[in-house]
């Protein structure tokens, strides 16, 4: 019995070895797939008209505000592009109200360094975009994006 006892340990190692394998290969494969189907829908949402996306986007204009340095100031405007128009008529009633200030609380907590290169400002922009589609009582942000920007020092 003592001799079989390594063999037998040796055959269920190989074989959750072997499983383990089998679950890695046919795990990628799914994410590969789940991956292309998200490109797929990317592609759908860039096939919009310049009608559609004017239809569905909004402007937040002329936003002035220090950022976490003081002797910084910031003026930007945003386009906000939504899910449809329906979801955009309810973002221009409440973007005076709810979405101006998370914008203005976001933009005091970034530094100018971080707006100074184009990776910051995308970065801003997908921030902006959750906190906004946290605020949002029906429907989605579908892109935020810096239509006029402009940093100073005081």
């Amino acid at each position: 019995m003592k001799k079989l006892l390594p063999w037998i340990i040796t055959m269920f190692l190989a074989i959750t070895l072997i499983v383990v394998a089998v679950f890695l290969v046919l795990g990628n494969g799914d994410d590969k797939a789940n991956a292309e189907g998200k490109k797929e829908e990317v592609k759908k949402e860039e096939k919009l008209s310049a009608k559609d996306i004017v239809a569905v986007s909004s402007d937040i204009t002329d936003i002035k505000t220090n950022l976490s340095d003081p002797s910084y100031i910031v003026q930007m405007s945003f386009s906000v592009q939504l899910n449809d128009a329906k979801v955009k008529a309810e973002f221009d009633e409440i973007k005076e109200i709810t979405i101006k200030p998370i914008i203005l609380m976001t933009l005091a907590d970034t530094s100018p360094e971080a707006l100074s290169t184009a990776k910051g400002k995308m970065q801003l922009n997908t921030k902006l975009k959750n906190l906004i589609n946290k605020a949002m009582p029906d429907g989605e942000v579908v892109n935020v994006s810096i239509t006029n920007f402009m940093l100073a020092g005081i």
